[in-house]
């Protein structure tokens, strides 16, 4: 089994702006009811009593399909069935000593323990060649995701990472960072 992994335009929005409530439902089990990360009074995973609806907060979304030419978000798919998606930004969208930051990666349930995250993941880095940075919760119910980025990144760079807990600027505490170049890696 394969997946793709397409980078999409404003006609395909829609399909990861309707998975993107289940990311954050999913993000909710690695933070329990911390802040930012539990449902508003009207059952939206928003900060804030204004997202009434998921229109609301498929409205949020609209940035990535804003600045082609800084934010890349990417619709995974496996035999045409939406899978996932995965949100990739650089500078101003993100620290300015990196060239791409993923900023969100999420495959839905039954895609996953396939080996096909790793393949997404993949195809996503060979995309774009530069210095990259990715953030996780460093929390002990993530251990999945935090296993999943280190077998990920270690494979895909033969080991050749950095790997700390750090303040990232985030509001929700401290996170698991991985940092690498993919200038040299020979495929």
């Amino acid at each position: 089994m394969n997946i793709q992994v397409e980078l999409t335009d404003q006609k395909q929005a829609y399909i990861i702006k309707n998975m993107y409530p289940l990311y954050l439902h999913d993000l909710s089990g690695h933070y329990g009811l911390q802040e930012g990360h539990r449902p508003n009074e009207h059952g939206i995973f928003e900060v804030g009593s204004e997202y009434r609806t998921l229109q609301d907060q498929y409205d949020v979304q609209n940035i990535w399909w804003g600045d082609p030419e800084r934010l890349y978000p990417f619709l995974m798919t496996v035999s045409g069935m939406p899978a996932g998606f995965a949100f990739v930004a650089t500078p101003p969208y993100c620290r300015q000593d990196v060239d791409y930051f993923m900023h969100e990666f999420f495959l839905l349930q039954p895609f996953r323990g396939l080996g096909l995250a790793e393949q997404a993941a993949v195809a996503i880095f060979e995309r774009f060649q530069g210095k990259w940075v990715i953030f996780t919760n460093e929390a002990e119910k993530n251990k999945v995701g935090q296993h999943f980025w280190r077998k990920t990144v270690s494979n895909y760079t033969q080991g050749v990472y950095e790997e700390n807990v750090a303040e990232t600027g985030c509001e929700d505490g401290p996170k698991l960072v991985f940092q690498f170049s993919n200038h040299a890696i020979e495929r």
